[in-house]
């Protein structure tokens, strides 16, 4: 279990404060760059599991558990499974909107996106999309929701609406897509058609599309706003590719552990955290205009869905159920 010292703290900033105060300074050299701090078990919970969100305020994850048609929620100050709301189909993505107090649910089995209130997760609607139902991103200062699904949309959400109010063609289904806070660009992962398209999210049109060339099954997707990189992880061969957020140039690619399905940036340590089916989570460093390995952390297999939460500066890894191990959430604390 995890330590009820770091994790039982009242008030979401006193808990943001222990958990950074954890990566002290004085670590040896051998301590890995992620250090596993414990595991808060999901019942009975079976199955593949996709995305998670976070409520910051109440301390909760939500979890997609897909092959269970249920959607898990995470009490992270008591280290427990709170609940499953069951019913849905195929839950793929999750977003949490503070703005509206709303939690976002897309199914793929259905291409439904169900909505939860925020206070006591009752039904709060439910919106159609038509097929597959993906990955959900929240802008809550535009009081925008984006869903990708079928074979190859955007659909933009109105939050406080709760209807489409815009659509995105694409060439094919949408994985992972990150929406540049400095700009009012979208970047999407569209694996099918080989490329990375650029969305304007104001007119609701593609305005480019990057070749992925001889890489394919770019599933993940990260900003490096920092250095207006767009890190895109690909499967076949299992690498990062740095590209030019300006004009979708290849700067650099480092090779990764396999079966990649989350990236994220941790930008406090300058890192980039990937995380794979394979059974593996690698750390990244910023170096020059590329990065460079900081070693690898050995999971679980088929562990490969992620969260890192900069505001409790901690990794969160979906590990589904095995044989006779239930599924968990196993937390990650960077190091130092």
């Amino acid at each position: 279990m995890i330590s009820r010292r770091r994790w039982t703290t009242g008030g979401l900033a006193a808990l943001a404060a222990v958990f950074i105060a954890g990566g002290a300074a004085g670590e040896s050299a051998e301590t890995p760059a992620l250090q596993l701090e414990g595991k808060i078990p999901l019942g009975d919970v079976r199955g593949r599991i996709d995305h998670m969100a976070i409520d910051l305020a109440r301390q909760r994850l939500f979890v997609a558990a897909l092959g269970h048609d249920g959607l898990a929620v995470v009490d992270l100050k008591a280290q427990r499974l709170d609940r499953i709301i069951g019913g849905l189909r195929e839950p793929q993505g999750v977003g949490y909107d503070g703005a509206t107090d709303m939690v976002y649910v897309a199914n793929g089995g259905d291409g439904s996106v169900r909505l939860f209130k925020g206070d006591d997760l009752s039904p709060g609607g439910r919106i159609e999309l038509g097929s597959d139902a993906d990955n959900v991103r929240v802008d809550s200062k535009a009081g925008r929701i984006f869903v990708g699904h079928g074979d190859g949309a955007l659909a933009i959400v109105d939050a406080n609406m709760h209807k489409t109010i815009a659509s995105v063609a694409l060439k094919a289904h949408p994985e992972s897509f990150q929406l540049d806070d400095k700009t009012d660009r979208i970047f999407v992962n569209v694996p099918n058609a080989g490329s990375i398209d650029v969305v304007d999210r104001t007119s609701a049109k593609t305005i480019a599309s990057w070749s992925t060339a001889t890489r394919s099954a770019n599933f993940a997707m990260a900003l490096d706003q920092i250095r207006q990189r767009v890190l895109v992880a690909f499967r076949h061969p299992a690498e990062l590719g740095v590209f030019s957020a300006v004009d979708g140039g290849l700067i650099s690619s480092i090779r990764t552990c396999g079966d990649i399905d989350d990236v994220f940036v941790d930008s406090r340590r300058d890192r980039v955290y990937v995380s794979c089916g394979e059974g593996f989570l690698d750390v990244l460093a910023a170096e020059g205009t590329s990065y460079r390995s900081l070693g690898r952390v050995a999971t679980a297999v088929s562990a490969r869905t992620s969260l890192f939460v900069p505001e409790l500066d901690r990794l969160l890894l979906a590990v589904p159920a095995r044989g006779t191990t239930t599924a968990a959430i196993s937390v990650f604390r960077p190091q130092p």
